[in-house]
């Protein structure tokens, strides 16, 4: 496929300045977590907690960089014992060495490097695929629906996407100062002069300046050279709203199965007037996600998972039965339930909102038992050895709460054991 001069100039940004700046001497103290393409996050919001890590999985990283994604599916799917193929695919050379030097600092060799562009997977590895990963990807492109495109044609059945795209509320003033930088832009200027460039317009806009008063983007400024060149010079970048997400995603033939966390797009997490919560509930769910964008100002990026149109009725898992797995994302049960049992109320902050949500008094005692494998089955019959007479019914509403609290914020997912059906 034949490239502009714009995509020229985004490659050539990509080999000066590796996305995001990373270390492989890093890897011997800690991995590296995110969203989207956490392996829980996939079971939950693509295989309905049902993927079987004892048979083989292909995996897409398309639009790899230095390997934050890769390495972190590559890393948990070796933990579980799976025969994965993880294929990474990105047009800078420079990003798929660091990367390829993180996975041997891992010792992993379940990864497969392959340099190229997305738009030319066909030609590449025309896959199918079981999932894909595409994070900050498809808005650097000249036809981000062209890219979607390809990576719908290569899911398999039964499969799906997860992906990032820039939030454009979030993203308030970075667009504005990237046009004050092309104005004042030499002819001959170097990655340098730019660079130097930036900083010192950085350095003085005014308070008023709305990327000044944007407290959002901090990790592209803080994230050197690479990320100050990222935000402020990049060739190529766009954003998106939720509904400009939708279409295009219905546009391609998928279904959006979930925004990550799902509490930034509730309309709730934000305001307390029941006149107006009464309001948005006639709201469908995409226009409620909608609502709640508007209503925050201040999501600067969207990670969501998409399937094929067909599937998104049961790419969803939900804790509807005794063999529903309770998963604690990146979280330890019995520290958490130490935690919270000295208070009624879990907290996050939700880009500069602060946000509580009430748990059950069984809190506690649920938490305690969920480690990953045991099923709602196993964990009521253990709660109920220390809470006589506590029968199915009051147990799943008191864990029907604390799922709905913990999973508002991304901390519980469910999965289901291989064979138990449900």
């Amino acid at each position: 496929m034949t490239g502009s001069s714009n995509d020229d100039k985004v490659r050539a940004q990509y080999e000066a300045y590796p996305y995001p700046e990373r270390d492989p001497a890093d890897e011997a103290r800690r991995l590296i977590t995110g969203s989207p393409s956490h392996i829980d996050e996939v079971n939950h919001y693509v295989f309905g907690g049902r993927l079987d890590f004892a048979r083989p999985l292909r995996v897409l990283v398309a639009g790899g960089g230095t390997g934050d994604g890769t390495i972190m599916l590559a890393q948990q799917l070796a933990w579980r014992g799976s025969p994965a193929e993880i294929v990474y695919l990105d047009v800078s050379k420079t990003a798929m060495e660091v990367a390829r030097a993180r996975a041997e600092a891992r010792g992993l060799e379940n990864v497969r490097f392959l340099h190229g562009s997305l738009l030319d997977l066909a030609a590449i590895d025309p896959g199918p695929f079981d999932y894909i990963d595409c994070c900050g990807v498809l808005h650097h492109l000249d036809d981000p629906r062209a890219g979607l495109d390809v990576l719908a044609g290569a899911v398999a059945e039964g499969g799906g996407i997860g992906l990032m795209l820039y939030g454009e509320l979030g993203r308030t003033g970075v667009y504005q100062v990237q046009r004050m930088l092309r104005m004042i832009a030499g002819d001959d200027d170097d990655d340098r002069a730019r660079l130097a460039r930036a900083r010192r317009l950085y350095r003085a806009l005014p308070e008023t300046n709305w990327l000044r008063r944007n407290p959002h983007v901090g990790d592209h400024l803080d994230g050197g050279d690479a990320g100050l060149y990222d935000l402020l010079l990049h060739g190529r970048d766009r954003a998106y709203t939720v509904p400009e997400i939708a279409a295009m995603a219905a546009a391609a033939g998928l279904a959006i199965t979930g925004f990550v966390e799902p509490a930034l797009y509730d309309p709730a997490s934000y305001h307390s007037d029941d006149e107006i919560g009464q309001a948005v509930s006639g709201l469908s769910w995409i226009e409620r996600c909608a609502f709640a964008e508007l209503l925050s100002g201040a999501l600067k990026r969207h990670v969501f998972y998409v399937v094929k149109k067909e599937r998104a009725g049961d790419a969803v898992a939900r804790p509807d039965g005794a063999q529903a797995v309770p998963v604690l994302r990146d979280a330890d049960g019995p520290a958490m339930a130490r935690k919270l049992a000295k208070g009624g109320r879990i907290k996050a902050d939700l880009a500069g909102v602060k946000v509580s949500r009430p748990v059950p008094p069984l809190t506690a005692a649920i938490l305690a038992h969920v480690d990953g494998e045991r099923d709602l089955g196993e964990i009521h019959r253990l709660v109920a050895r220390r809470q006589p007479g506590l029968d199915w019914i009051a147990f799943k509403a008191a864990f029907d709460a604390l799922y709905a609290a913990l999973n508002a914020f991304n901390v519980m997912l469910i999965a289901r054991a291989p064979g138990r059906g449900g």
